[in-house]
């Protein structure tokens, strides 16, 4: 794809263009749930660079992927436009994370306790994503209760998030690094 003029100053005054043209105002829940979404993205390709060959990072991309298709439905005012195929989820991409998040599961020794986020990097990094990803389903949950966002769509992020615990873990676990288990208790 030819890049474009990379400015055009139309968001110069805090408006957007959503998909299909309509304008709405740069603080509208849908940026905060699609550009949320983006950082996620953006998170993920850094934990992509901190991986090593073969541990996952094809599955990871492939997310990132989909990322993109969860930001062009949720840029797109359903009401007024209809979604192009861009913004819909390939059929079974939450069951394969699913699949994926036991597969991962029982190559771990059982769960000892409440794990803090940490270890090696790129367990770290894996950790921010998931965070990140908590805060893209709330906004997603928030712009579901006043407009359209399929069913799907909440569904892929909340698995998605699992599915970077358990990655988190895996990381860890694949190189030599202990999990910091919670041991006090809050007073």
């Amino acid at each position: 794809m030819k890049m474009t003029k990379i400015y055009t100053r139309r968001g110069d005054e805090g408006m957007t263009d959503l998909v299909g043209g309509v304008r709405i105002s740069k603080a509208d829940i849908r940026l905060d749930a699609y550009g949320t979404i983006d950082e996620l993205s953006s998170h993920l390709g850094l934990l992509v660079s901190l991986m090593q060959p073969g541990e996952e990072r094809d599955f990871v991309i492939n997310i990132q992927n989909n990322l993109f298709c969860v930001a062009s439905h949720l840029a797109t005012d359903q009401s007024q436009t209809k979604l192009y195929p861009s913004g819909l989820l390939e059929e079974g991409e939450t069951t394969r994370l699913e699949q994926r998040i036991d597969m991962l599961k029982d190559q771990l020794p059982e769960a000892q306790g409440f794990v803090l986020p940490g270890g090696c990097t790129a367990a770290s990094q894996c950790h921010v994503c998931r965070t990140v990803c908590r805060r893209a389903e709330r906004c997603i949950t928030r712009l579901a209760s006043e407009a359209t966002v399929g069913k799907d769509i909440i569904q892929y992020v909340n698995r998605l998030s699992d599915y970077l615990f358990i990655l988190a873990k895996i990381i860890n676990f694949n190189a030599g690094q202990p999990e910091i288990i919670w041991q006090k208790p809050c007073s």
